[in-house]
């Protein structure tokens, strides 16, 4: 998972889990939810030491067949999952679907640390109401280094435990 693809791999998570998720701020138009729908977002990345210098060591690139050296930082990511729905009651009841898919595991390479909601309101300008969720997880950001000094890419990676 990149910094870029990272609001799109939390939706087809929650998606993958029950859960109707959209990316905020598509380059298509919406269609008015039916049901509840998280729009899902990516508000802060904070970064962090990881090892000596953000040195974390090397790896073989089977591809290449040369060794690659590997740095990399702590990240935390602040995601708003803000839940949109017609009536108050499927809001509320999807924010315990939220809940509960990100209890049991999280993205591929996050660990869910925190998942906070604020109050229901109602929205009249778009006749629906809205509640705001965060979720705060953790992971790698972590890029190879060819022998030459350039960096190959840059991902967020870990393990959930």
């Amino acid at each position: 998972m990149t910094l870029d693809t990272a609001r799109e791999r939390m939706a087809g998570f929650l998606q993958a889990q029950g859960v109707d998720a959209v990316c905020a701020w598509p380059d298509q138009s919406r269609v008015r939810p039916r049901g509840a729908v998280a729009a899902v977002s990516l508000r802060s990345c904070e970064g962090g030491p990881g090892g000596f210098r953000d040195y974390l060591g090397e790896r073989w690139n089977r591809d290449t067949g040369q060794w690659e050296e590997l740095y990399g930082r702590r990240v935390r990511l602040t995601f708003g999952l803000d839940l949109y729905a017609v009536r108050g009651a499927e809001a509320q009841a999807a924010f315990g679907r939220v809940a509960g898919a990100l209890h049991r595991a999280g993205p591929d390479g996050l660990r869910v640390r925190s998942l906070s909601s604020g109050e229901l309101e109602y929205v009249e300008a778009w006749k629906l109401f809205r509640c705001p969720v965060e979720a705060v997880c953790e992971g790698w950001l972590c890029a190879a280094a060819r022998e030459d000094g350039a960096f190959t890419d840059f991902e967020v990676r870990g393990a959930r435990t």
